[in-house]
C-alpha cells in the first residue's frame, strides 16, 4: 500500500508542478503555428521534444499547457461534487423520513441515466467551454457520494456525542458540519481522491468528442482528436496524451485505493 501511495502522489505532484510552471516548462508557445510543409507533422527531436502536429504546433508545449487544464477541470469538478454531495447526504442522513426519501428519489433519478451520455446532452444544450464542462461534471456526478455520507450520517447521528450536543442547544446545522462531518470525511477524501480521475476521464472523452475544451485551447482530450486523423504516421500525437491521461487517472486511483485501505483496514482481510 504503501508502495502505490507514494507512487501516486509522486506523479500527481509532478503533474501539478507542470501544470503551475506550465509557462517556464514549455518550449514553445502551444497556439504558435508553422503552416510550411517542413514544420508539419514532425517526429520528435530535440527541436520538438514530442513533435509537430497538423499545424505545426509544438506537441510538447501543447501537454504541458494541456496538464492545467485537464488538472483544473478534474479538480474543480470534484470540489463542486463534493460540495453538493457531502451536503445533501448530511442533510438526508441527519433529518431523515421526507427529506430523506426526497432526496434518495433524486439519487435514485440521477443514476437512472449515463453520467457521460448526461454530461454530453446538457453540454450539447448550453455550449461547449471550459466553464460549462467543470460545471456539467460536478453537478452530474455527486450521487454516489451523497449515499456514502447519507450512510454514515445515519450511524453517525445516533452515537452519544451527537446526543450530549442536541441537549446543549447547539443548532441542527453545526451539529451536522462542526461535530458529525468531521467523523464521516474518510469515505469522503477517498471518494474525491478517486473521482478526480474520473473527471479527467470525462473531460477528455468530452473534448475527443469535440464537447469539451475547445480548440485551440489545448488539452490531452482534444489533442488525441487531432492524432485520430494521422494516427498511421503521426503515432505521438495519440500515444504521448494517450499516456499521460492513463498514468494521472492511473495516479488518483492508487492514491484512492490506498486511503481505501487506511481508513477500513479489514478490506485486505474481507476481499
Amino acid at each position: 500500500m504503501k508502495v502505490r501511495l507514494v507512487f501516486g502522489i509522486a506523479v500527481v505532484v509532478f503533474m501539478v508542478i507542470i501544470a503551475l510552471f506550465a509557462p517556464f516548462i514549455a518550449t514553445h508557445d502551444p497556439l504558435e503555428m508553422d503552416l510550411s510543409p517542413g514544420a508539419r507533422l514532425v517526429a520528435p527531436s530535440a527541436e520538438h521534444l514530442l513533435g509537430t502536429d497538423n499545424l505545426g504546433r509544438d506537441v510538447f508545449s501543447r501537454m504541458v499547457y494541456g496538464a492545467r487544464i485537464s488538472l483544473s477541470v478534474g479538480f474543480i469538478a470534484v470540489f463542486i461534487s463534493v460540495f453538493v454531495g457531502v451536503f445533501l447526504g448530511g442533510v438526508s442522513g441527519y433529518y431523515g423520513r421526507g427529506t430523506d426519501i426526497l432526496i434518495m428519489r433524486i439519487v435514485e433519478i440521477m443514476y437512472c441515466f449515463p453520467t457521460l451520455f448526461l454530461i454530453m446532452i446538457v453540454v450539447t444544450f448550453i455550449g461547449p467551454s471550459i466553464i460549462n464542462v467543470m460545471v456539467v461534471i460536478g453537478l452530474t456526478s455527486w450521487a454516489g457520494l451523497c449515499r456514502l455520507v447519507r450512510a454514515e450520517f445515519l450511524t453517525l447521528r445516533e452515537r452519544d456525542f451527537v446526543s450530549a450536543a442536541r441537549v446543549e442547544g447547539i443548532s441542527n446545522m453545526r451539529i451536522i458540519f462542526r461535530h458529525i462531518l468531521p467523523n464521516a470525511m474518510g469515505p469522503v477524501y477517498v471518494s474525491a481522491t478517486l473521482s478526480v480521475g474520473a473527471a479527467i476521464l470525462i473531460e477528455s472523452a468530452l473534448s475527443f468528442l469535440g464537447l469539451g475544451v475547445q480548440i485551440p485551447t489545448p488539452s490531452w482530450g482534444n489533442i488525441l482528436t487531432t492524432g485520430k486523423n494521422y494516427i498511421d504516421y503521426a503515432w505521438w500525437l495519440s500515444v504521448f496524451p494517450g499516456c499521460a491521461i492513463l498514468i494521472t487517472v492511473l495516479s488518483f486511483n492508487l492514491i484512492g485505493e490506498s486511503l481505501r485501505e487506511m481508513f477500513d483496514p479489514g478490506l485486505g482481510e474481507r476481499e
